[in-house]
């Protein structure tokens, strides 16, 4: 359930707010890509100034956690402000280079999982593998994004180190780039075979499996982006 924004009692009224609404978009209330409240509401729930509120907003503005849309609001850009400063690095590396991050992390991770990971976990794995299944079948890109990229933060989590779950949530932003730019330069999302191979690796509780199938589907991945490249 999203938590509601608490008035701010007076003294460091601007830490407090910026603070709240930190946590708003930490916690996963105010997700990546949408909008935040208005300024009149944030103004009547947290029972501050709007030049208490305007100064907390760009403060996050700065940070690379939110970012301003001329005519359109405010929109969460990153979780945290690691997540802003990977997305940053990331605007200025190739897929290519992102590529290779994500093997050296996802290769070790997915083995990891397959040797410590819960049932709980492998239901989570099963329901965003059929997530992702699903959004290729409608042909719905948006939705597939999004369910690949839960998919791999349900095999991150599974890990159980928290250490690790943290800097892959830091990499999600960086990691919606590239996900976003293999889909676009191929026409069908269903040609990376490895996902459901994972899936299925995990649950085995196979290691070696679970390593085989990340080198698949980001070999598959690599290839293209090479293919596409001038």
């Amino acid at each position: 359930m999203t938590s509601a924004l608490s008035t701010v009692r007076a003294g460091r009224v601007c830490e407090a707010v910026i603070a709240q609404l930190e946590e708003r978009i930490a916690t996963g209330d105010w997700p990546v890509g949408t909008r935040i409240p208005p300024e009149p509401e944030l103004v009547a729930a947290l029972g501050v100034g709007r030049n208490t509120v305007r100064e907390a907003v760009r403060a996050l503005e700065h940070a690379g956690l939110l970012e301003p849309r001329r005519g359109d609001g405010t929109y969460v850009r990153a979780t945290s402000d690691l997540g802003a400063a990977l997305l940053r690095r990331a605007r200025r590396s190739t897929a290519l280079e992102v590529l290779a991050v994500r093997a050296s992390l996802e290769r070790d991770a997915a083995a990891t999982a397959a040797e410590v990971r819960t049932e709980a976990d492998v239901v989570a794995i099963a329901a965003a593998t059929a997530a992702r299944r699903a959004a290729v079948e409608d042909g719905d890109r948006e939705a597939f994004v999004a369910a690949d990229l839960e998919f791999h933060r349900a095999v991150v989590v599974a890990t159980g180190n928290s250490v690790l779950v943290d800097l892959y949530a830091g990499l999600t932003e960086a990691l919606r780039l590239t996900v976003t730019t293999v889909d676009e330069l191929d026409d069908d999302p269903a040609a990376f075979p490895g996902h459901e191979a994972l899936a299925e690796a995990i649950a085995a509780r196979d290691p070696e499996a679970a390593r085989a199938a990340v080198d698949t589907y980001l070999g598959a991945a690599r290839s293209l982006v090479e293919r596409e490249r001038p």
